[in-house]
């Protein structure tokens, strides 16, 4: 399996799209990677979101906020979904502050060795820190056209681009080549966890 001892982060809300999110919940541990899916947990011990078409109930016990940076060190990869989870998860309660979903992103991106993979309407969490997509190639859903190029994105008319540590894919319906995309960069690198346990 060629992504045995790699960590891969998905992020999660309600309103996600099942096919894309069932579909990543199957096709990284096929390759041999561990799959966690995180979200706000707002005190809880678990959140369960419910899926846009079918109301799919789908449940997430990890939190994105209680990472130190050691932890997230060890993930090779972090996903934002399509449909409304980015939307949902750039809530804050105080306008003045970024919210904690931006924030962990911001986190992410400050790691060049971390890939962020960001599908579709994924694109509205980096919304708040526009700094991480600037002068960057990328692909959104064609509703987020002028959204990327208000943050200073390059758009680029393909259904998957890579732009060193930062791949997009067009639509929810393009997860295949995403995870496809991930799987085999992923799978030209030795696992984070290993680097960071040395």
């Amino acid at each position: 399996m060629r992504l045995t001892g790699h960590k891969i982060a998905v992020l999660m809300e309600s309103d996600y799209y099942e096919p894309e999110i069932l579909y990543y919940q199957q096709r990284f541990p096929e390759e041999g990677a561990e799959i966690h899916f995180m979200t706000r947990m707002w005190g809880a011990d678990k959140q369960t979101f419910t899926g846009h078409e079918h109301q799919f109930p789908f449940e997430v016990t990890r939190s994105f906020e209680d990472l130190d940076d050691r932890e997230l060190g060890e993930y090779s990869a972090v996903i934002v979904p399509s449909g409304m989870v980015a939307d949902r998860l750039r809530f804050t309660e105080d306008p003045k502050a970024l919210p904690p979903a931006s924030r962990f992103l911001k986190r992410a991106f400050d790691d060049p060795g971390m890939l962020k993979g960001i599908i579709c309407h994924g694109m509205w969490l980096a919304a708040p820190i526009p700094e991480v997509v600037r002068g960057r190639r990328a692909v959104v859903h064609n509703n987020l056209l002028g959204d990327l190029r208000n943050m200073g994105g390059i758009y680029v008319d393909q259904d998957v681009v890579i732009d060193g540590d930062l791949v997009t894919a067009r639509t929810g319906n393009h997860c295949h080549l995403l995870a496809r995309t991930l799987i085999d960069i992923l799978a030209q690198r030795a696992p984070r966890t290993a680097r960071v346990a040395a």
